[in-house]
């Protein structure tokens, strides 16, 4: 069974990207920075959304399946710097090469990881492999939209059609599952500027376990689970989280109804 690999991540306005880009004093109030590059970003385009390259990554969630065992954690979440988040992050991929699944990680999380990489200098040469190594990975590589190695559920769902995207949050309500627990990603700045790292952990942990499971429904749906088998793979995660006792897996199980 290849090992796989749900992810999610959770980003932070880059204050000292913002900082530098735009001659401000080194000691400029981080939360005046970027109020100032909001305001901008609103007049600009009439979203606060800001560029992928000035979008930093503040956790990285991830649920993993290999061999009889499921696990979710995350990166960041001990306040870990960010190269160094990254850096783990691709080691992962380096040690397993897992199918990597998402929802969105084509349109956001890849491409912020991808210029962030860049900008740290960390290294990744799995996740970049295009077959000049690997001939396995002309065919089916992380990089290619098409390929399965990295399955954009969001994306192969709606057909490659922006037009049909559907957001992770209403689609999982949708299939029984509790969708976000605890706020969304217009809050997870404030909650940073506050000190509350555990709490983005735990909602990032959420939307990477709704990722997972919705990812389980589609593998029933085109006939690589049966019944049984996908079955067993809910009684699996449902262990998991119970055995954990953390609070916000409790309260996912008791708003997960199928």
């Amino acid at each position: 069974m290849q090992p796989v690999l749900a992810f999610d991540i959770e980003t932070i306005p880059d204050v000292a990207g913002l900082i530098r880009l735009h001659g401000l004093a080194a000691d400029s109030p981080h939360d005046e920075v970027v109020e100032m590059a909001l305001l901008a970003r609103r007049q600009a385009t009439g979203s606060d959304f800001l560029p992928h390259h000035l979008q930093r990554v503040a956790a990285i969630s991830c649920a993993l399946r290999i061999e009889d065992k499921f696990k979710v954690w995350t990166l960041g979440r001990e306040n870990e710097g960010e190269a160094a988040i990254l850096q783990r992050f691709f080691e992962g991929i380096e040690r397993y090469t897992p199918q990597l699944v998402s929802w969105n990680g084509g349109g956001f999380d890849l491409p912020v990881l991808n210029h962030r990489c860049l900008i740290h200098g960390v290294a990744a040469a799995r996740y970049w492999e295009w077959g000049d190594e690997d001939r396995d990975f002309r065919y089916n590589n992380y990089l290619n939209r098409y390929h399965t190695r990295h399955l954009d559920l969001m994306d192969v769902l709606a057909m490659y059609s922006g037009r049909a995207n559907a957001p992770l949050d209403a689609l999982a309500q949708l299939c029984g599952l509790p969708g976000k627990l605890g706020m969304d990603g217009s809050q997870v700045w404030r909650a940073y500027h506050e000190g509350r790292l555990a709490d983005i952990c735990d909602y990032c942990e959420t939307d990477v376990l709704n990722t997972y499971l919705l990812f389980l429904r589609f593998e029933r749906m085109r006939g690589a689970l049966g019944d049984a088998a996908y079955g067993a793979e809910i009684d699996l995660v449902r262990r998991v989280l119970a055995d954990s006792g953390a609070r916000h897996w409790q309260e996912f199980l008791a708003l997960w109804q199928a």
